[in-house]
């Protein structure tokens, strides 16, 4: 009986659908739709990206194509970002990049953190670190100033967190590592180094040069060694007999 009613109510509904006419005006309608897009131009935090948009006509054809930038967030967890930095340098790091001018016509608020002599994600050892700008400065960077710094940016109209990023800060004496790069290759490396660079030819004599030099004075001690060595024996044979 069920399906006997569902079928009497169904076919009045489709009679009806066929009876019904499309005007005029929609069917020469055009509409304006995003037919391409680019991917978000940062991986978190607002970003923009760039839609093709053009008009559809009901022939589906295309026209009046623009670009449109629009806004745009895929995540809004950014992660850990490491830094070294000298004692007595100026340093500074922004929680907002360029790409975050706009999204929605909103302005930002930040809330800055830090877990001070500490590199970590771990929210319980943060605290509250007074700072109302998107970029912190130092100048000149003291030991002190190492620890985790992490941002939250706001949209002040809603409140909403789009962004948090934290920033690991090491503070180092100047005098603690050795950071010539250089110095820490072998032979075979800056000559490949070198080569990368153009400047094979010189690079080549010089290392060349270096290295006759160290194996001849390997084989003048060498010479020097054997000679020591066989007075030393002739004094005790002659001593011994």
């Amino acid at each position: 009986i069920l399906g006997i009613l569902s079928c009497a109510f169904y076919l009045p509904l489709v009679v009806s659908f066929d009876k019904v006419t499309i005007p005029a005006e929609l069917k020469s309608a055009v509409v304006k739709i995003a037919v391409n897009t680019t991917s978000c131009s940062v991986t978190c935090g607002p970003g923009f990206k760039l839609e093709e948009m053009c008009e559809i006509t009901p022939a589906g054809e295309r026209r009046n194509c623009t670009l449109r930038r629009s806004d745009c967030l895929t995540s809004w967890v950014c992660g850990l970002l490491h830094f070294t930095v000298h004692v007595g340098k100026p340093f500074q790091f922004s929680c907002l990049t360029s790409d975050a001018v706009g999204f929605g016509s909103q302005a930002y608020g930040y809330t800055w953190r830090l877990a001070q002599g500490l590199i970590t994600t771990n929210d319980v050892l943060f605290k509250p670190f007074n700072n109302p700008d998107s970029v912190i400065k130092f100048s000149p960077t003291r030991e002190s100033d190492a620890g985790t710094y992490r941002c939250d940016v706001q949209m002040l109209k809603t409140f909403k967190v789009i962004k948090r990023v934290y920033f690991g800060v090491r503070v180092i004496q100047n005098d603690l590592v050795d950071l010539n790069f250089q110095k820490s290759l072998t032979w075979e490396q800056k000559l490949a180094a070198n080569k990368e660079e153009g400047n094979t030819e010189n690079s080549t004599h010089q290392e060349v040069q270096k290295q006759q030099r160290f194996w001849q004075g390997e084989l003048f001690y060498e010479c020097l060694i054997g000679i020591v060595s066989g007075v030393i024996a002739g004094v005790l044979v002659s001593m011994a007999l």
